[in-house]
């Protein structure tokens, strides 16, 4: 019996087999919950569908999370094929490229607002529609992924910073409002990883190695450290854990 056992789980956010997201998806699906996976694009529902086949997850179709009918449009699969929702992961950001390379002063109005909707409001609008499908299990729980940009200002993190400051804001908000109806939400920080989203930043790899280098335990994160961290923050073993913020960086945010 695992800490997800008979649960149902929608993974917003999978990229591919090195994304944080499907860390989550294996080590929920490995604790015995069912798994639903969106993809956005041809090019990546191309790498998500193989994966999806390997934990015998449902796609539930595309999912652009600035499109409200889209978002829509995924929770009313989910309720056609399950009748309701036990947890959900937000693991989706997005800022131009050039406004991780350049200095934050010169990120314009549009590319701000693109980067705020898409990597922060986002959670808002996929919690209310996970509202009353959880609301229908007795509750749930809601994990997004934030980094430590959010509270220091880090080179070359720039307007994504911000966004995730945006993120982590919304989770406390959220969990107060949801809360009445049993349902729970929190971030989980973690340390650099290698993914798609990480490429764009510049010097990433001097980013991995500080942490490596002067965090407590002298190594870099493991992904799967993520996924556990989730299974345990979305299952009932975290069941008074709400609006928090927790750290999966092999403790480098603790160092001055």
């Amino acid at each position: 019996m695992g800490i997800a056992d008979g649960k149902r789980a929608l993974i917003v956010g999978v990229a591919n087999e090195k994304s944080l997201a499907w860390a989550i998806a294996q080590e929920l699906h490995a604790q015995g919950a069912e798994i639903a996976l969106t993809f956005q694009g041809e090019i990546l529902e191309k790498r998500v569908r193989p994966l999806a086949q390997q934990i015998g997850a449902h796609v539930v179709g595309e999912l652009d999370v600035s499109s409200d009918d889209q978002i829509t449009g995924i929770f009313a699969n989910v309720q056609q094929i399950w009748g309701g929702l036990d947890m959900l992961v937000h693991a989706v950001a997005f800022a131009e490229r050039e406004d991780l390379r350049d200095r934050f002063l010169n990120v314009n109005r549009v590319n701000f607002a693109r980067a705020l909707d898409i990597s922060a409001y986002s959670l808002v609008a996929m919690a209310r529609a996970a509202e009353p499908l959880m609301e229908s299990r007795g509750g749930g729980s809601i994990v997004t992924l934030s980094y430590l940009g959010a509270v220091r200002a880090l080179p070359n993190y720039n307007v994504m910073g911000v966004a995730k400051a945006a993120l982590e804001a919304c989770v406390r908000y959220l969990a107060l409002d949801l809360g009445s109806k049993n349902i729970r939400v929190n971030a989980l920080s973690a340390a650099p990883a290698r993914t798609l989203a990480s490429s764009a930043i510049r010097d990433y790899h001097s980013m991995s190695r500080e942490v490596e280098e002067r965090s407590p335990l002298k190594r870099a994160m493991k992904p799967d450290e993520v996924g556990k961290m989730a299974s345990v923050l979305l299952s009932d073993m975290s069941s008074g854990v709400t609006g928090q913020t927790v750290y999966v960086d092999v403790g480098y945010s603790i160092m001055g």
